[in-house]
């Protein structure tokens, strides 16, 4: 069966299911275990001179070693690629953070930051409810890139191999790829990879939003808030979803105690949403992946 048949299928059993807590409360969940790979390779060869040569070597261990366990599970039958699919595709549990982020925000602040601090890396101890509310959006534009059509796209085009080969370049770049002392030279070439893995999906993610939202003809204004972003993927996905639900994004923001004084993306937009926004955010998403799931089942359809 082709990965165009199949994607398909595993995008509804991902909606469908999510992340089932009675079985990876039993079992390591696979991005687990790549964690712990790149962790090995941290330890391992993060040390002494050369280290961005180092850096290259994990990165090429990792990735090559994801091909193959690919190319092995493939040779398995369609129902292994379709349920590995599946759980390596991560809709419903972007979904299901965002909500927790809302349910956290009607109780207090304390619980928004709380839940909101579970998908962001920045500094979350000072953050007002406006704060709170544009990170999580930011977060749910950014990880539908990262977490389903990137996933997605690399494996219509390569199969298992090409999906494992992206989380794993996906999983080191959200360990290694950080412009720290330790990780800078180390994670150079897993963050630089990541980037390019993510160039093509981060615009299709972009041009998806921006279609089923009737924002095509703000394309120019998306494309250029984009290419001023501090990432060179992030900024296309959140410049969309930006206009998709009318608030502003981005702005100054606090990682590891300094401020950092970025510009708004949107800048037009509402700077001080309501909780509102997330939902408007996550009905955003569904309705990306419902149009997405349709269009691919239509062409499995006409061509599979």
């Amino acid at each position: 069966m082709s990965t165009l048949c199949l994607l398909p299928l595993a995008l509804l059993l991902d909606a469908l299911l999510g992340e089932p807590r009675a079985l990876w409360s039993r079992l390591p969940h696979p991005a687990v275990l790549m964690g712990r790979v790149v962790s090995t390779l941290d330890t391992r060869l993060n040390h002494g001179t050369a280290r961005r040569l180092k850096g290259l070597l994990a990165l090429a261990l990792m990735v090559l070693g994801a091909w193959l366990l690919g190319w092995l599970l493939s040779l398995l039958g369609p129902l292994v690629e379709l349920i590995l699919a599946a759980i390596l595709l991560a809709h419903r549990s972007l979904i299901d953070h965002l909500m927790a982020v809302v349910r956290g925000l009607r109780t207090s602040t304390g619980d928004g930051r709380r839940a909101v601090a579970m998908i962001v890396g920045r500094d979350t101890a000072a953050m007002d409810d406006p704060a709170i509310i544009r990170a999580a959006v930011e977060s749910g534009a950014e990880n539908f890139s990262d977490g389903l059509i990137a996933p997605a796209f690399w494996f219509l085009i390569a199969g298992l191999p090409g999906l494992l080969v992206y989380k794993i370049t996906n999983t080191a770049d959200s360990m290694i790829g950080h412009r720290t002392p330790r990780h800078e030279a180390f994670g150079w070439a897993a963050a630089r990879f990541d980037d390019l893995l993510n160039l093509a999906p981060a615009r299709l993610t972009a041009l998806l939003i921006a279609l089923t939202h009737g924002q095509l003809g703000q394309w120019a204004a998306i494309r250029d808030e984009a290419r001023r972003h501090r990432s060179p993927n992030a900024g296309w996905p959140e410049a969309a979803m930006a206009r998709a639900i009318g608030i502003a994004l981005s702005g100054p923001r606090s990682y590891g105690g300094k401020m950092q004084d970025y510009p708004f993306v949107h800048p037009d937009g509402n700077r001080t949403p309501e909780a509102q926004s997330i939902t408007d955010c996550a009905r955003a998403l569904w309705r990306v992946w419902a149009v997405l799931t349709g269009a691919l089942a239509l062409a499995a359809v006409v061509l599979g």
